[in-house]
């Protein structure tokens, strides 16, 4: 990927596979559609409720929590009043659960937040919280066969055990073929150029502090082991 792609700032390394109506990098999407399927044959709906997010998007997301339009969570799910903080504080408040713009993994079209529709009573709202994929949450059965199966397909948790950094989140996976060399490739620089003067709120502080946050909320992860690209064919379009 080049630095736009890298950045979520291009959509030319994603596809919209048939039916999904989201964009991915076409390994992953070959990677998704055959693990969907093989879930729907334990009766699991698997459905991703985010994939490929442009720069854009980000950004809309986290000028709104910057301002305290959207919620502001601390690292146990309670809401933060983020008018009290001072920029600083704010900006690390929302780190926890967003990423800045040009950082989030779902710039890469790899990485997807994922439900079960079966599961799902009609007119149910996803919340995405860990509850609801704990053992005995609504999509507990979704994290258990995820759990046995995901990494046949290519496919881990980067946050599973809160490393100091993002939060941990049980509903998002990652490709890790793919995942990991645009990874290795995002480096402060490009982050920085992908940010400046592009009406982040909160810029001046992200930028001073870019060394750390590289540090502490895109390099921090759970990282996969080895793993090789069977589904890498792109999907029919």
């Amino acid at each position: 990927m080049n630095a736009l792609e890298l950045t979520g700032q291009a959509r030319t390394h994603v596809v919209e596979p048939p039916g999904l109506q989201c964009l991915m990098h076409p390994d992953a999407a070959s990677a998704y559609l055959a693990m969907r399927e093989s879930a729907a044959r334990s009766g699991i709906v698997l459905e991703a409720v985010s994939a490929f997010r442009h720069f854009d998007r980000q950004r809309q997301i986290w000028n709104a929590k910057f301002r305290g339009e959207r919620p502001v969570l601390d690292a146990k799910g309670q809401p933060v009043a983020v008018d009290s903080l001072t920029e600083a504080r704010r900006v690390e408040a929302i780190l926890l659960w967003t990423a800045v713009p040009g950082s989030s993994r779902h710039h890469w079209g790899t990485d997807l937040d994922v439900v079960d529709r079966a599961a799902m009573p009609e007119g149910y709202a996803v919340r995405l919280e860990a509850a609801e994929y704990a053992p005995d949450g609504l999509f507990g059965p979704l994290t258990a066969w995820l759990d046995r199966h995901m990494r046949r397909f290519g496919f881990f948790r980067p946050y599973v055990t809160g490393r100091g950094g993002v939060r941990p989140e049980p509903w998002h996976l990652s490709y890790a073929p793919v995942a990991r060399s645009a990874l290795a490739a995002l480096d402060v620089e490009t982050l920085a150029a992908a940010v400046r003067g592009h009406e982040v709120l909160g810029e001046a502080t992200i930028l001073s502090r870019l060394p750390r946050i590289y540090r502490r909320y895109v390099r921090t992860i759970d990282h996969a082991p080895r793993m090789r690209s069977r589904w890498a064919r792109p999907p029919a379009r």
